[in-house]
């Protein structure tokens, strides 16, 4: 199958339905106004959204509401897409996540090393429950726990005022055990925004609005592949139609993680060539000689560092690269522009 219509969203949002502050029509006024081709909410322990007729195409932006679950202990967070239905939260992690799979829906591990040096009015909310392997995949990069883990006495307001400025990287912790548990099986990633339009109070005089939605809206995004238009799909199946083709390339690992603050990563390329013959992320690919991994940077003057294994495997530079491999193992593509974490695709599974 080809999947040739590339779409980029924000993944992770939260409305006033939970603890966010935007209606869902003002939020997705503010997706379509930073041109998201898709928005996922993600409200706390609630459907309501879904409920009231809200998932839909909205111009060119589809939204798809899911929800995002935690614990007994307020812990161990994950995002679910495609039940009808919230769970109580009064199991374990564990125990949600069987459920959930036996409803056939589909698990994403929320800020899973999640940690905090500021704000102790804010606590993190890390995932301990790693003795299951019942969830899907792994949020490898989410705003609001790298913005909340830089923030400290001296650069707070600046960081209030420029909330783009606290995205770095992925933290490392988590893409180590990232590629751990790839190495054992296939588990892709996402990238969230983890949007609330917070509203705090500086110096007792104004008001300030923390990550207002469109700025985010415009950081961290997850582009997925499909072989349909969402226009045609939404035309045929409706607005589940679409939810099940965004969810499924989700759980395949049809995807990549970008930063849109650093620029546009529409158009990047990272497959396996042999014998005429593209496999994509997030495919089991059999071992055979002549393999080649293709690169596409949509942009000139971008570093490529070729992770195979966890481990790094070498830095290329270009537009179009080609990169002659033989060893089996996982490998992922991690793109930086100007000194600045870009793009970092899913894994090629070769051979394993």
């Amino acid at each position: 199958m080809h999947y040739m219509f590339e779409y980029s969203g924000a993944i992770h949002v939260h409305s006033n339905y939970s603890d966010g502050t935007g209606t869902v029509k003002e939020i997705m006024k503010s997706a379509e106004e930073a041109e998201l081709d898709y928005l996922i909410l993600t409200d706390h322990n609630t459907l309501r959204a879904k409920r009231e007729g809200f998932e839909g195409l909205y111009n060119n932006t589809f939204l798809m509401v899911g929800y995002e679950i935690n614990d007994k202990e307020n812990k161990n967070h994950c995002l679910v897409f495609g039940t009808n239905d919230t769970l109580p939260t009064r199991t374990t992690a564990a125990e949600y996540l069987k459920i959930i799979k036996s409803q056939h829906g589909v698990t994403f591990i929320a800020h899973p090393v999640e940690k905090r040096s500021y704000s102790k009015e804010y606590p993190p909310y890390p995932w301990t429950e790693w003795n299951t392997d019942l969830f899907d995949g792994i949020e490898i990069w989410n705003h609001m726990s790298e913005w909340m883990e830089q923030m400290n006495e001296q650069n707070r307001y600046d960081l209030f005022l420029h909330p783009l400025k606290s995205i770095k990287a992925p933290n490392h912790e988590t893409l180590e055990i990232w590629d751990e548990i790839n190495l054992r099986r296939k588990a892709p990633a996402l990238g969230g925004v983890d949007a609330h339009a917070h509203k705090l109070n500086v110096l007792g005089f104004f008001e300030v609005e923390v990550f207002p939605y469109k700025v985010l809206f415009k950081s961290i995004r997850t582009h997925i592949l499909l072989s349909h238009t969402f226009q045609n799909i939404y035309s045929e199946h409706g607005a589940e139609g679409v939810s099940a083709e965004i969810r499924t390339a989700l759980k395949e690992g049809r995807s990549f993680v970008s930063n849109f603050s650093v620029a546009d990563a529409k158009g990047f390329k990272f497959v396996l060539k042999n014998d005429g013959k593209e496999y994509l992320t997030g495919e089991n690919i059999p071992h055979f000689d002549n393999a080649v991994i293709y690169v596409r940077i949509p942009v000139k003057g971008a570093e490529l560092r070729l992770i195979k294994n966890g481990v790094s495997a070498g830095e290329y530079s270009g537009e179009e690269i080609r990169i002659g491999i033989s060893e089996p193992g996982i490998y992922r593509a991690e793109v930086y522009l100007n000194n600045r974490a870009w793009i970092f695709s899913n894994h090629l599974r070769f051979g394993i």
